[in-house]
C-alpha cells in the first residue's frame, strides 16, 4: 500500500500535539502534549473525547499496569504518573534523581508487568547540543533501574509479538534497535533492527501481527510500515505535516489511527491546534 493521509477519515482534531496513541478496552487513547491531557474515544459511536486525566507539564507514552491503572510519562516532572479508576493520580515511579533530561514514551511488557521508558539525554527545547540517552526499566513495584545507554533519542518501543524482544525508534539516529528481554528484565542483544530510508526520524511506533512495525517519521511527514531488516511495505504520506505517533485498533484490529500536528514547537501549537488523528484501513491487524 502507497497512499497519502487525504484517504484517511478524520476521528478527532484540535489537539495540540497527539502523543502515546493507544488501543485499549475498546477506546483510543492519546496524550495532547503540550497540554499534559489525556483523552480517550470510542470511534464506533463518535462521541467526543473524554478526559481521562491532566498531568503538570507535558504528557507522553501511556501504559496500563497488571492492576488495571493507567500510567502516563510525565515528561517534565521525569516520572511516571498512575491514575486510579476514580482519577486520584500518584507517582508510580520517580525518575528524577537519576535522569536530569526530559523522559519519553514508555511501554509495559504485558508478559512481566515491567515498563520500559527513555529519555531525551539533552535539552532538546533548550537548544542544547545532541548527546546519546538512556533506557530504564521499570518492575511492578515502582523501582527503576537502568537498561540500556547511548541511543540518539530512545523513542517509541514495542515488544515483538510471541518473543522477548523489544524494538527501540532512535529518532535522530533513523533507525530501530532491538535488545533481548532477559528473566530479569535486563535488556543485552542490542542490535540493529531496521535501518531506516535517508532523513527517517523515527517517532511514535505501533507493532501488528506479523512482526511489521508501523513508524511515523514526524521531520519528513510518513508513515511507514517496516520489517526486520528494513524492507518497507506499506507507506503512508502525509506532506507538510509532522507524522507523530500511531496505532492499530478498531473491532478487528485492522483500523491505523494516524496522529499528525502542524509542528512539534509549543509556541506554534499553541496558536494553531492543528493537531488531529484519522484513521486508514490496513491489511495486517494489530496483535
Amino acid at each position: 500500500m502507497h497512499t497519502t493521509i487525504d484517504s484517511a477519515t478524520e476521528v478527532v482534531s484540535g489537539i495540540r500535539f497527539p502523543e502515546g496513541n493507544r488501543w485499549h478496552d475498546g477506546r483510543l487513547w492519546y496524550s495532547d502534549m503540550h497540554t499534559g491531557e489525556v483523552f480517550s474515544l470510542d470511534p464506533v459511536t463518535g462521541a467526543g473525547p473524554r478526559l481521562e486525566a491532566t498531568i503538570d507539564g507535558q504528557s507522553s507514552g501511556l501504559g496500563w499496569l497488571s492492576d488495571g491503572r493507567l500510567i502516563v510519562s510525565a515528561m517534565n516532572a521525569r516520572s511516571i504518573v498512575a491514575v486510579d479508576a476514580d482519577g486520584t493520580q500518584s507517582v508510580f515511579a520517580d525518575l528524577s534523581p537519576i535522569e536530569s533530561s526530559l523522559v519519553n514514551d514508555l511501554v509495559v511488557d504485558e508478559t512481566t508487568g515491567r515498563t520500559y521508558i527513555g529519555a531525551f539525554g539533552y535539552d532538546l527545547y533548550g537548544g542544547e547540543e545532541l548527546r546519546p540517552g538512556p533506557l530504564y526499566v521499570v518492575d511492578p513495584d515502582g523501582s527503576v533501574r537502568p537498561a540500556a545507554d547511548g541511543l540518539v533519542f530512545p523513542n517509541s518501543m514495542n515488544v515483538l509479538p510471541g518473543t522477548r524482544t523489544l524494538v527501540v525508534s532512535e529518532t535522530w539516529g533513523g533507525r530501530l534497535t532491538a535488545f533481548d528481554i532477559a528473566v530479569d528484565g535486563s535488556l543485552g542483544g542490542r542490535r540493529e533492527w531496521a535501518a531506516l530510508p535517508e532523513g527517517t526520524t523515527p517517532d511514535g511506533s505501533a507493532v501488528d501481527a506479523e512482526g511489521g512495525i508501523w513508524v511515523c517519521s514526524v521531520d519528513t511527514g510518513e508513515f511507514l510500515r517496516v520489517v526486520e531488516g528494513g524492507t518497507v511495505t506499506d507507506r503512508i504520506d502525509a506532506p507538510g505535516l509532522c507524522a507523530v505517533d500511531c496505532a492499530l485498533g478498531g473491532e478487528d484490529g485492522r483500523t491505523l489511527y494516524l496522529a499528525t500536528a502542524d509542528s512539534y514547537d509549543p509556541a506554534v501549537t499553541a496558536r494553531t491546534r492543528a493537531g488531529r488523528i484519522s484513521a486508514v484501513r490496513v491489511a495486517v491487524p494489530g496483535p
